[in-house]
């Protein structure tokens, strides 16, 4: 089984997955998960000014009053919690734990303080990372602590040797965009910290989960319509089989990341692998 697109011109975009492709597997489970976790309690802590706004407004959901982004503080921790409230209010699974106590659900009752509803919160958050859940609240939050890591150095961008020339290569022809469950805002930390200094100026796009799932089709329509490229003008690269199958059904070039560390893959379906940039 051939791929479509391997005949096709040079791309105008190299949309790149992260973990497996441009950084080892390890630094997101053995780094970067463990440090969040660690901090995710002091974070909330340090946040308690937002944490004890977002009490006083719980009893009401966001979609009921219209509150949003502008009123709550695009990008705050307050945002990011009523985020999270709401998918826990969403959840299916009947196993998950709930952020307010059953008593909080009735109109005008609130009867959670801080010291009792973090613990909750944390109790969903570690539950969600056990599960490596795709949650936007979550990973918005994974990036605030991230970026106080990253900016006190304790926290590095680890990536594979062949990644800066590429960059810079294809930059020169094209764009380069990143595409990855988490954040952008901790996507760009990655590279703006990495351990070849900033690489910041040499991407020209990021995008996460507020894009859409990676694994449908109409993710990676919108990111090219948001790169000013049709599909076909599109390369994406990943060590996801799953999520290269949905490029492709997009009308995207692609290609399979096998890099030192990534778990074989047994059928590529017609993705041509590589073990390195340095071809394209």
């Amino acid at each position: 089984m051939s791929e479509a697109g391997v005949n096709a011109a040079a791309p105008l975009v190299y949309l790149l997955d992260i973990e497996g492709t441009v950084a080892p597997l390890s630094l997101t489970s053995e780094v970067l998960f463990p440090y969040a976790r660690a901090h995710f309690e002091d974070f909330l802590r340090t946040s308690v000014g937002e944490f004890e706004d977002f009490v006083k407004r719980s009893a009401t959901v966001i979609e009921r009053t219209g509150l949003g982004p502008a009123e709550m503080g695009e990008g705050s921790v307050m945002m990011d919690l009523a985020l999270l409230r709401l998918e826990n209010e969403n959840e299916r699974d009947a196993g998950a734990p709930r952020i307010l106590p059953p008593e909080s659900a009735k109109p005008g009752v609130v009867s959670m303080s801080p010291a009792k509803g973090i613990p909750r919160i944390l109790e969903y958050i570690y539950w969600l990372m056990d599960r490596d859940r795709k949650s936007t609240a979550l990973k918005s939050m994974q990036g605030k602590i991230w970026k106080r890591g990253f900016e006190c150095g304790e926290l590095k961008g680890t990536l594979f040797d062949d990644v800066p020339a590429a960059f810079t290569r294809w930059g020169e022809q094209g764009q380069v965009a990143i595409y990855s469950s988490g954040s952008a805002e901790a996507q760009e930390l990655l590279f703006r910290y990495s351990i070849f200094g900033d690489l910041t100026p040499r991407i020209d796009g990021y995008f996460d989960t507020r894009t859409g799932p990676k694994g449908e089709a109409d993710s990676y329509a919108a990111i090219a319509s948001a790169m000013d490229v049709a599909p076909a003008e599109v390369l994406f690269i990943s060590d996801a089989v799953r999520e290269l199958d949905a490029a492709r059904e997009a009308g995207c070039q692609t290609r399979l990341a096998v890099r030192p560390g990534n778990p074989v893959v047994a059928d590529p379906h017609g993705h041509i692998a590589i073990e390195s940039f340095d071809p394209l």
